[in-house]
């Protein structure tokens, strides 16, 4: 296997964009790519193209990457349509890792764009609510509704995640979310305003990027008394609908030298897919595996985008991820060592609750932050003296276990 490079790297704004679709964001994110590594589109050899939900949203079930970049000059290649839910960018990122270390491209792009706002807004839960094994809902609905019934202020048992399956008029992933997050509070003894900390910490970090969906600061209180969406979680601890495209370069290291351009090394792309067996997560798996092919460990890593899809996940995965021991994540938010200036800080893009969650899209979104951090082009969230970033991305369930998780370790 080849060593591979990060020549490029683009994006657009995240954000609710009503009159563009996803060929207008897919372009932007392609020009600006190629532009940043000083290609031209007659030089990319493979594209994989990411989309999740376009055939629930736009009606485009099939050559979503074709009719997207029809007119960016990449037609006549190889284009792979790649859907992994939330992990279908990380997953497109992933092949043409692959593509490129095994020889068969000299040069590969890696595309995530997503539409998710729509006049009807019920479209984009709907659509989301796919993202589960839909012949066993019954089972998933009975395992989310048992973590806990809790009266309402009338005294009558509140509604239950049972009662809000997919299609409703909020995301049954937030309901899986706060399920999770119920058990992993008897766990490790969390409290919502660890979550609601979380969520300050990604607004503080996004409100420094010009790219993300919310540039506000928020404060604990401002969290913590947000519309509950579903107990614990408030709506400032869930991310946001919301449209957007990202795209990578890749490259052998031979053509990077031969045209003279700034690289960002992948030390390694894996990408597993759970087991709902009960047994070891898919996210501690797949980072263990990260972890020996790229020869680093968690004490190495100097910075991390992670899959903060709701404010609790992201202190599950410190410890999924190695960064701390299990229970302690909390302790390891209190520290400080996750914020910008901090030992490790973690989604300084603002993480998908500021920065967005266009779920086709995300995975690279996350390593475009990472490719700006490594090259030191990330203004004022800038990481100084970062060499070492990974990169983790999950996407829909299995049970409470992600369905695909992609672990990315990038290097200066």
């Amino acid at each position: 296997m080849r060593d591979v490079m990060i020549t490029g790297a683009g994006m657009t704004r995240f954000g609710k964009f009503p009159d563009r679709g996803v060929r207008s964001l897919a372009e932007e994110a392609v020009r600006e790519a190629l532009g940043d590594a000083n290609a031209e589109a007659n030089e990319v050899e493979m594209v994989f193209f990411a989309n999740a939900v376009a055939g629930l949203i736009t009606g485009q079930e099939m050559i979503q990457g074709q009719v997207a970049l029809r007119n960016t000059g990449l037609l006549g290649v190889p284009i792979v349509n790649v859907e992994n839910a939330c992990a279908s960018a990380s997953t497109a990122f992933n092949l043409a890792y692959l593509a490129v270390a095994s020889g068969q491209a000299e040069v590969a792009l890696a595309v995530g764009a997503e539409k998710m706002t729509h006049e009807d807004k019920q479209r984009a839960f709907k659509a989301i609510g796919t993202a589960v094994d839909l012949e066993q809902v019954e089972e998933l609905e009975a395992l989310v509704a048992s973590s806990r019934a809790r009266p309402d202020d009338s005294g009558s048992p509140a509604m239950l995640v049972a009662d809000a399956p997919p299609g409703s008029s909020r995301s049954f992933f937030m309901d899986i979310y706060a399920a999770m997050t119920r058990q992993y509070m008897q766990k490790s003894g969390a409290t919502p305003r660890d979550f609601a900390e979380v969520a300050v910490k990604n607004h503080h970090h996004g409100s420094l990027n010009p790219k993300a969906q919310y540039r506000s600061e928020v404060t604990v209180e401002e969290v913590l008394e947000s519309r509950e969406v579903s107990n614990p979680l408030t709506l400032l601890m869930c991310s946001p609908v919301g449209d957007g495209a990202a795209a990578l370069v890749l490259c052998s290291e031979e053509y990077a030298k031969r045209v003279g351009v700034e690289t960002v090394r992948v030390l390694t792309s894996v990408l597993l897919s759970g087991q709902d067996d009960g047994e070891e997560p898919a996210t501690e798996r797949t980072a263990k595996r990260a972890y020996e092919m790229a020869g680093v460990g968690p004490e190495d890593l100097e910075l991390v985008e992670l899959h903060d899809a709701a404010a609790p996940a992201e202190l599950m995965v410190y410890e999924e991820l190695g960064l701390c021991e299990e229970g302690a994540g909390p302790e390891l938010l209190a520290s400080g060592a996750t914020r910008l200036g901090g030992r490790l800080p973690v989604n300084t893009s603002g993480g998908l609750l500021s920065k967005g969650h266009p779920i086709g899209a995300t995975g690279c979104g996350q390593l475009v932050e990472l490719v700006e951090q490594l090259r030191g082009r990330a203004g004022e969230r800038q990481v100084e003296g970062a060499r070492v970033a990974l990169a983790e991305n999950g996407g829909g369930f299995l049970g409470t276990d992600p369905a695909a998780v992609a672990v990315h370790v990038l290097a200066k």
